[in-house]
């Protein structure tokens, strides 16, 4: 898969190559909760240590070529898996040595703290949302399995075109679903998808999210211009998929690109993105407004059933989903458990409406000098 041009690229992009299908990078919140900056959304709204946190994919390729990709399209695409497999053993292994090395970069850098460096040499969470389509991988539910073994959560990313493998995926700490259109025309024009039959599958691969007992999320991703002006269309496809989560965020921009039109007059204002998620809200009526990260642009739609009381309950308790899934496996699959049975308390900091914005007031907001604008983990 991974070709001498496609190596240089990557590598050139900040990659640390695995084998001949994965990657592993370093998230720049994990480098900016390492040094007290803060954290990323998912420490937000779920509760994530960004500075234990590893980014990775046992797979760089996808099925759909979106105009927002952040990788410029140098990774590969394809429909079907038709490269040499690793084993997923060597894969995690690598991905874990890659990314404590980068780690290890950061000693003694002016304002790293101690005690977060040596927090962040044991991988607790992994993201596998680097880059391409994870689920693409045919030894994935291995995978998952081992990084469970080791203690790690996982955050399992797809792109809504493989209905089969996420039927068959085996329980995650969190699955996600990119929601990047509501309707066939649009989903076209942004995803850019391979398959001819990209729509069914991607309703079907909504229906099969529906399925999931354990924590599952919508991520949409506004585009100016493109995306934001369809929302009964995408009030509808919350009721095909019942997700417990829907992120909204708005698009980042990554820089010109002969392979994509976007430009920063597509990035929506976060005002923009807060009137969005409200009128969404207004059209489903099993969801409230939960969370904010204003620095990321991105807030936190949660089901009802997360809200105990007054109390929203959007974190996760990771501990006990260790217990679940050694539960789970030790029984061959047959002791089950759902999304309620391992989540934790939102603390208030982390609750739209909240005065730090989504910022946790154990870090410290960093602003370059002589600017107004906050680049934490820059």
């Amino acid at each position: 898969m991974i070709t001498p041009a496609l190596r240089e690229a990557l590598t050139k992009q900040g990659y640390q190559l695995i084998g001949s299908h994965s990657g592993v990078k370093l998230c720049r919140w994990t480098k900016s909760m390492l040094r007290g900056r803060g954290g990323c959304y998912k420490h937000t709204f779920y509760g994530i240590e960004s500075h234990r946190c590893m980014e990775t994919t046992p797979s760089l390729a996808c099925a759909n070529k979106c105009v927002f990709c952040w990788r410029h399209h140098t990774n590969p695409v394809g429909t079907e898996w038709r490269w040499k497999m690793d084993q997923p053993e060597m894969i995690l292994k690598e991905a874990i040595e890659n990314h404590q090395n980068m780690i290890k970069q950061f000693k003694g850098v002016p304002g790293v703290k101690e005690e977060r460096f040596e927090e962040g040499m044991t991988v607790k969470h992994c993201a596998l949302s680097l880059v391409g389509e994870p689920i693409m991988y045919p030894e994935i539910n291995k995978f998952l399995k081992l990084l469970h073994e080791c203690k790690i959560s996982s955050f399992l990313v797809t792109n809504a075109q493989f209905p089969a493998e996420i039927r068959d995926l085996k329980p995650v700490t969190q699955l996600y679903v990119s929601v990047d259109a509501s309707t066939k025309d649009s989903l076209k024009k942004i995803d850019r998808p391979l398959f001819k039959d990209f729509w069914q599958r991607f309703l079907d691969s909504l229906k099969a999210l529906a399925a999931k007992q354990q924590r599952t999320v919508y991520r949409l991703t506004l585009v100016k211009a493109w995306n934001v002006d369809e929302l009964q269309a995408y009030a509808e496809l919350v009721s095909l998929g019942n997700p417990d989560f829907i992120e909204v965020k708005g698009v980042t921009y990554c820089g010109e690109s002969s392979a994509s039109s976007l430009t920063m007059a597509n990035v929506p204002w976060h005002e923009e993105v807060v009137r969005f998620v409200c009128e969404l809200v207004d059209l489903i009526p099993d969801y409230e407004i939960a969370c904010e990260h204003e620095h990321s642009n991105c807030l936190l739609i949660a089901h009802k059933k997360f809200k105990i009381g007054r109390e929203w309950w959007t974190w996760i308790d990771y501990s006990r989903f260790q217990e679940l899934i050694q539960e789970y496996e030790d029984s061959g699959g047959s002791k089950t458990f759902s999304a309620k049975d391992y989540m934790a308390r939102t603390p208030h900091w982390a609750l739209f409406g909240a005065n730090e914005r989504g910022f946790d007031p154990k870090d410290t907001r960093y602003q370059r000098k002589n600017k107004s604008k906050d680049i934490s983990g820059c």
